[in-house]
């Protein structure tokens, strides 16, 4: 048995994967089962204030969506890199720091996934994204150091980091039988990372594989960024996004972006937030929108409609358009949402994906026609126009889907067994 876990922490979902047999039993077989008999985990916290308890995961969102009153947190692995770590919440009253936030989250990840396995687990393999901020070096190796410290806490003494991409490579050459340079698509909640890579059956016992590694590339655009600007296309405007003031004046856009963007929906609560918006109300030339904003932030409705949004992103992977009902507004809304729209709202971000992939073949000097295999993993690989793009820029390349939301904690549990034992 495999002395150690890998776990990836997700912007979205998290799962833990560890080998209780031989390493020929990676994939489905390593993964745990974290709730209800799955293995993934949504990286979602929901404090009940109604029983003073704290959920996670899909029942997290059961109470939330089931009007318990309390606070909804969600994509907290955004939080890592960026200023608001060091900041905090109010929960039932009570200041808590992000930190903390961080550590509950992984340390139920560890409780759970002990539980599962049967035994205890103090030595780790964590996944991360190739940057987990972008152009920042510095701030990139605080959030490494942030998630190690916040891992130690949750009771993890031994930690080793792996590429999230590296990882899903892994995974994926525990099942071929030739060799094969692979372009790994690693399109994730907050970031879409890419490693070239030499796979084969007779590499993976390899000690070191840093030969066999051509390049690594990230940028931190995932899922969550899709939403956001399908919601800023479609919802926001019904709430008076892009509107103006009886001066001319455009009505500011802090509010419509807070509300759009998972890890700062909350910030839309505030009281000073709270007190803007109603002197926006009164000098509004379009008060009834406004109104309607302010019935959701009383509410606190706003991750129910990121929610909504959510799942409109997910209809439109697989159908030309979705109906986004929005009953819950005040006055309720409902709107057709087509994939040409979605295509158009998003556009800049599919851009800014294939000019990263187009820099990692030439920080690689490969050409794109020399890659055998392009393998996606990660749940926002199954936006159509995201994967149609990347397919295009390696046109020789077969087209290979992993476990969207398994291959990384698959991949890392390998690693675990080789970097612990």
């Amino acid at each position: 048995m495999a002395l150690a876990c890998g776990l990836d922490f997700g912007t979205s979902n998290s799962t833990v994967g560890w080998l209780s047999g031989s390493a020929s039993q990676a994939g489905a077989h390593a993964l745990l089962a974290l709730e209800d008999g799955k293995a993934t985990l949504p990286s979602v916290v929901f404090y009940n204030a109604d029983d003073e308890q704290v959920r996670y995961g899909r029942a997290a969102l059961a109470d939330y969506l089931e009007g318990y009153e309390g606070r909804l947190m969600r994509s907290l692995k955004s939080l890592l890199g960026t200023s608001l770590i060091d900041g905090q919440t109010e929960v039932a009253g009570r200041a808590l720091p992000f930190r903390a936030l961080l550590g509950q989250f992984i340390g139920e990840l560890r409780r759970r996934a002990e539980r599962q396995a049967g035994r205890e687990f103090t030595s780790a393999v964590f996944g991360r994204p190739v940057f987990f901020v972008d152009d920042d070096p510095e701030a990139d190796r605080r959030a490494q150091d942030t998630l190690e410290e916040v891992a130690r806490q949750a009771g993890f003494r031994e930690i080793a980091f792996q590429y999230e991409p590296i990882a899903a490579a892994f995974d994926y050459e525990s099942r071929i039988e030739r060799e094969e340079l692979v372009l790994v698509a690693d399109i994730g909640g907050g970031t879409s990372d890419f490693s070239l890579v030499r796979l084969g059956p007779g590499r993976g016992a390899r000690p070191d594989r840093r030969d066999d590694i051509l390049a690594n590339g990230g940028v931190h655009i995932g899922g969550t960024d899709f939403d956001k600007y399908l919601s800023l296309a479609s919802a926001m405007p019904l709430l008076g996004y892009g509107s103006r003031m009886l001066s001319g004046a455009a009505i500011p856009s802090g509010f419509y972006f807070n509300l759009a963007t998972w890890h700062t929906i909350n910030q839309a609560y505030t009281r000073k937030s709270i007190a803007q918006l109603a002197d926006l109300v009164r000098d509004a030339a379009e008060p009834a929108r406004l109104q309607r904003l302010q019935r959701l932030i009383d509410e606190r409705a706003g991750h129910w409609l990121a929610i909504q949004v959510e799942a409109a992103k997910i209809g439109l992977s697989a159908s030309p358009a979705v109906c986004l009902e929005l009953g819950r507004l005040a006055p309720p809304a409902a709107l057709e949402l087509t994939r040409a729209g979605f295509d158009e709202a998003t556009g800049q971000l599919v851009d800014s994906v294939a000019a990263t992939v187009l820099a990692l073949l030439a920080q690689a000097g490969v050409d794109a026609d020399a890659v055998d295999t392009v393998f996606f993993t990660g749940g926002s690989s199954g936006i159509a126009a995201l994967r149609a793009r990347i397919a295009d820029l390696v046109p020789q390349a077969r087209k290979v889907e992993g476990d969207l939301f398994g291959s990384i904690g698959s991949g890392l549990a390998l690693d675990a067994l080789r970097k612990f034992g």
